[in-house]
């Protein structure tokens, strides 16, 4: 070997922090470093758990879903003073080389290949977490989110419930907007279309009748199986950030109306399917068509009217006329309203009712007799229901403090005469007296409901506003309440 040949190597070997006869080892092996390292086989210390292996195995094989920190909490129950707490993180890695090498085998997710016009998925998202407003107030909310699943095709319909109505609804106006019916439709296990979480028997009547309808052959997931319907649930997270993103540029998460929201998510639908037209257009050319006609997304029930004056509807109660006491009526659930119908006419509509137990109930319907029977008001069990408005709670909380003996009856009389004459009116007199400070009576309102008012205390009466909560007066308070 040169002199030079030599100085290279040396120089070599220094620039890499190396000594000189390590590198010439090296060379003269043929191998490289990594090679060379001999992979160690041995403990470099005893083994804790090796007398009391074979017992966490035994555990383990007959219930493989065991943590590793409840079989420590064991041993160190069963062994005292043998096991510290120093030592759990070792035996949660002897469990985990024994999960990979003699445990169980793990669920395998198998990608699935999409062809066009085959299948949609469809599921309800909660969207209460971007926080939107209708003119100012809270606008909770669901969406039902319809997608095909070669295409990613996507549309959706807002709702309030994950009821059997809206889902008929979403899906209809889902299909006449896609303008054609694809092969398959797959929903997870929800109520309103499968028979029963548990049970394998198939779909409700009502979600068979609809799958007819459109020449649909329905699916479902199996229990606890989000991940089958993985394009919708993607769908979910993906379409909620874009509203998000939207909302912000937007700079503004409140809407005049709901038809105003709606349009807002109609035009990001749009924008998003832009990208997809390609896949979408060979989706389109496989649908089946759409049928004559949409089908109603309604439920029909009949049901007797109680002496309360009251109907219990999806475990619900709602007020109708007292002159319908005793009649069976025809109800049509809705999926955002409820219309009441006797002898072939509509005679009440009203919102429908979110969840159970609740109760909408029209002084309109009973005042007739509440006035006669003032008694009844003081313990009526939907006593908060008679008050329209705030200012007819401030009203009735100012002739109570007045001390009179009658002041029930008084402010039965003022919602009397919101019934006869207009919530409006009375509401505007009421207005007035409290703004002159002139005291509450009924016949002060009534002089004032027959007279003509300024039109500016009519349009107060129906604008009325709510002043921000300053939070700062709240953090004040606290700070206060620390410092005593």
């Amino acid at each position: 070997m040169s002199q030079d040949s030599k100085l290279n190597k040396s120089q070599a070997a220094i620039k890499s922090g190396m000594d000189e006869k390590t590198a010439r080892k090296y060379l003269n092996s043929g191998k490289l470093p990594s090679e060379l390292k001999a992979e160690r086989t041995w403990r470099t210390h005893n083994d804790a758990f090796s007398s009391v292996w074979n017992e966490i195995r035994g555990k383990l094989e007959v219930n493989p879903g065991l943590e590793a920190k409840t079989l420590f909490e064991y041993l160190q129950r069963e062994y005292p003073g043998q096991f510290q707490d120093g030592q759990l993180r070792t035996l949660q890695r002897h469990i985990k080389r024994w999960r990979a090498t003699e445990g169980p085998p793990k669920e395998v997710f198998f990608p699935q290949e999409h062809h066009p016009g085959i299948l949609s998925q469809s599921d309800f998202t909660h969207m209460s977490s971007l926080e939107i407003t209708i003119k100012g107030l809270p606008f909770d909310h669901l969406l039902y989110h319809f997608v095909l699943t070669y295409s990613n095709w996507e549309t959706g319909s807002i709702c309030f419930s994950e009821s059997f109505e809206s889902l008929s609804e979403g899906l209809q106006n889902a299909l006449w907007t896609l303008g054609g019916v694809p092969v398959t439709h797959q929903t997870d296990r929800l109520s309103a279309a499968v028979q029963n979480t548990t049970d394998e028997r198939g779909f409700t009547p009502r979600y068979q009748g609809l799958l007819r309808h459109y020449g649909l052959k329905g699916r479902k997931i199996q229990p606890r199986k989000a991940n089958e319907n993985g394009d919708v649930e993607q769908s979910h997270h993906r379409f909620k950030r874009a509203v998000e993103q939207s909302l912000m540029i937007r700079g503004s998460r409140d809407f005049e109306s709901r038809s105003d929201y709606e349009a807002f998510l109609e035009k990001l639908f749009t924008q998003r399917n832009r990208g997809r037209q390609l896949r979408f257009d060979k989706d389109k050319a496989e649908l089946k068509g759409l049928p004559l006609r949409r089908l109603d997304s309604v439920k029909h029930s009949q049901v007797r009217v109680t002496r309360n004056s009251t109907i219990r509807v999806n475990h619900n109660t709602y007020s109708v006329n007292s002159r319908l006491i005793n009649e069976h009526v025809d109800v049509r659930l809705y999926m955002d309203h409820v219309e009441v119908w006797y002898a072939g006419s509509q005679v009440e509509k009203m919102p429908r009712l979110r969840g159970e137990d609740r109760h909408h109930i029209n002084y309109r319907h009973i005042i007739d007799w509440l006035v006669r029977k003032p008694g009844a008001f003081a313990n009526y069990c939907y006593r908060d229901d008679l008050f329209p408005s705030t200012n007819f709670r401030l009203v009735y909380d100012l002739l109570k403090r007045s001390g009179s003996v009658r002041y029930e009856k008084q402010y039965l009389k003022i919602l009397y005469l919101a019934s006869k004459e207009g919530e409006s009116r009375v509401e505007a007199a009421i207005l007035h007296l409290l703004e002159e400070e002139k005291r509450i009576s009924f016949k002060a309102v009534e002089a004032l409901v027959a007279s003509e008012l300024p039109e500016e205390i009519y349009n107060r009466a129906r604008d009325i506003m709510i002043s921000p909560v300053n939070i700062e007066q709240y953090d004040e308070l606290i700070t206060e309440g620390w410092s005593q």
